[in-house]
């Protein structure tokens, strides 16, 4: 009941998390190229996880095997979308990479036609087609195609998993527990990945400063919300809201002077936006049917 009662809050929350996202996108370009990105990535969570446990060591109490089976299963998920995410945008930019992350909120639904026996009607599929519309144009570039995009396209399908599973099972756990074992997956599994090229530092105070900021901000904090959130508010409905990073990591790139918006770009991102927007509307008017449904109209 407590945390129902800050239900209104949520939206708001899950746009601040969006937010730090988004600039994250812009700050992580530079310290990826210098440090490497299993290496980031394993700094990043290793540090987010000893921070969550410094805080309360007796989290380390409740690991027990369903939260390790099912958090660490989310957290792998999580861990596979954060390694091709962050290898997509050490080969594009932060604004296609917003962009196409926000599949996500596309693909989500899909894998609940198959994992949770829902049903998407025809203004779903439409949805489907514009976004993977957007996804084409701004993945090919003349005859080439960006291993980028398709990098960061393959994160999406491992977001969409991570909501997939935290929406089925968020309700069972503690939240502060349940973030602290998917963000020690996450550190196990970047920090594995790492070794074999031997495991690198942050490189000068900028290099610290961005995996210091997105340990604590963009993850501890990013995590927390979304796996409270999630307790409370359907699946799709987090995914939408989490999709407003693709609009502030455009406007970071801008602002900053790491992207310039060509029409391609502006083209790609209004067809993926449409596709998301209209997966909210469709999951919207549901809500409003099947509420009718149960109240007897």
């Amino acid at each position: 009941m407590s945390a129902l009662r800050f239900k209104p809050l949520a939206p708001i929350a899950l746009i601040t998390v969006a937010a730090m996202w988004g600039l994250a996108f812009v700050l992580m370009v530079d310290p990826i190229e210098r440090q490497g990105i299993n290496d980031f990535l394993s700094f990043r969570f290793l540090f987010a996880t000893l921070f969550l446990i410094a805080i309360r060591p007796r989290v380390l109490a409740s690991f027990d095997r369903n939260l390790i089976t099912k958090g660490g299963t989310a957290g792998t998920f999580l861990a596979l979308g954060y390694i091709f995410q962050t290898l997509g945008l050490s080969l594009t930019t932060p604004a296609i990479t917003g962009f196409i992350t926000g599949l996500y909120v596309v693909i989500t639904p899909i894998f609940a036609i198959f994992f949770l026996r829902t049903k998407v009607r025809m203004i779903g599929w439409i949805a489907v087609m514009l976004a993977t519309s957007g996804l084409l144009v701004l993945s090919f570039n003349g005859f080439e195609i960006s291993w980028g995009a398709i990098a960061v396209f393959i994160s999406a399908i491992f977001f969409a998993a991570h909501i997939i599973t935290l929406g089925a099972w968020s309700k069972e756990f503690d939240i502060y527990s349940l973030t602290t074992m998917q963000l020690a997956t996450c550190a196990l599994l970047t920090t594995l990945a790492a070794i074999p090229d031997g495991i690198r530092g942050p490189v000068g105070s900028n290099g610290w400063y961005v995996v210091l900021f997105t340990a604590l901000f963009a993850t501890v904090l990013a995590f927390i919300v979304q796996t409270w959130a999630q307790s409370i508010i359907a699946a799709t409905t987090v995914a939408v809201l989490l999709t407003t990073e693709v609009f502030f990591a455009a406007i970071f790139s801008v602002a900053t002077g790491t992207e310039v918006l060509t029409l391609r770009v502006i083209l790609g991102g209004v067809l993926v936006t449409a596709g998301m927007y209209l997966i909210l509307l469709t999951d919207r008017s549901e809500g409003q049917r099947e509420t009718k449904e149960k109240d007897g109209y």
